[in-house]
């Protein structure tokens, strides 16, 4: 078992390399924890099986096999992998007080972890894009959005997680030491490692703003364009009804990228300026940051897009109907 205070009391005065990390969970809230990990675990649950639903329901229903709905299976996909990345970690850590993590671990955590992050934010633009040929362009819309530019989207979208992130974790790599191996977070954020360093960090700092607004900055910058066309496309319809139906269809990912985006920017400015916030706010809101919008987004669009709860009743009904037969036959 690992010990907290022997490897503080041993260290404290001294620089080492960790061969781990241990993570605190929720500083100030050790006491609550257990209580904390129910919200937890219940989000994590809704998120892993929402986001199943959505990729099975889009595979298996031939209607749905269109570049709005395979954008959305992708999302879905990429929400299922990114709360399961950390989820899990923390749960353990709640549940059964497991802190500590290997120092590869970390790092391959944190990659994962920020990796589908930013792809998160390349499908929300796709998406973004995706409305806005839909309404702005309807007659050329199957000549733009082909298989072909889909898979070269995703293709960009995984080279530009790993040729932004990947160097992260170098960086980190190349430090001579750290002044300690308990990292006051619930998973391995960036930025609360690199502080963990006994060595000069300004190009971490710097790097580590550079990838966020490469990626958060530029994303939520032409998603904001998108919907400044579109909408000056959908007021000028000549009928109330198709402006209605245009909105509608927009409504779920509007929902859906402002909860990403603002918790996304609360978490990193508040982590870096946020002087006066207590820790356990920031961690709390970085884990509902990771937590939620995967939640929220099967839900929203569940709800929004009726040929997907049609195509949802539908395969239930053919359940229910499979099981009534098999059940008369014996």
């Amino acid at each position: 078992m690992y010990e907290v205070h022997t490897l503080l009391d041993k260290r404290v005065n001294s620089s080492f390399y960790p061969s781990y990390f241990l993570l605190v969970g929720i500083p100030g809230l050790e006491h609550e924890q257990i209580w904390i990990s129910i919200p937890f675990c219940i989000t994590y649950i809704l998120a892993l099986l929402g986001n199943l639903m959505v990729v099975v329901v889009i595979f298996m229903s031939p209607r749905l096999h269109q570049p709005m709905f395979i954008f959305l299976s992708m999302l879905a996909f990429n929400d299922g992998l990114l709360c399961t990345s950390f989820a899990p970690k923390i749960l353990s850590i709640l549940w059964f007080n497991d802190r500590a993590i290997s120092f590869n671990g970390c790092l391959l955590q944190m990659f994962f972890i920020h990796s589908f992050t930013s792809i998160e934010s390349g499908f929300l633009l796709s998406m973004a894009y995706d409305r806005y040929v839909a309404i702005y362009k309807p007659l050329r819309y199957t000549s733009i959005i082909t298989s072909r530019l889909i898979l070269r989207l995703v293709i960009i979208l995984l080279v530009r997680a790993v040729v932004l992130v990947g160097p992260c974790l170098i960086l980190i790599k190349r430090f001579p030491a750290f002044k300690t191996n308990i990292i006051a977070h619930s998973y391995c954020e960036h930025m609360a490692v690199v502080k963990l360093a006994d060595a000069d960090i300004r190009v971490n700092s710097i790097y580590g703003l550079f990838v966020a607004f490469t990626i958060l900055g530029v994303d939520l910058l032409f998603i904001f364009l998108s919907y400044i066309l579109i909408f000056s496309a959908v007021f000028r319809l000549p009928s109330k009804e198709a402006r209605l139906k245009a909105f509608n269809t927009c409504t779920p990912h509007i929902c859906v990228f402002l909860s990403f985006y603002n918790m996304a920017l609360f978490s990193f400015l508040s982590h870096r300026y946020g002087k006066k916030i207590p820790p356990y706010i920031h961690i709390i809101f970085s884990d509902i940051y990771l937590l939620v919008p995967p939640m929220l987004n099967p839900l929203v669009y569940g709800l929004k897009t009726n040929l997907i709860r049609e195509e949802i009743w539908k395969i239930l009904r053919n359940n229910k109907m499979d099981y009534r037969m098999s059940y008369s036959r014996q």
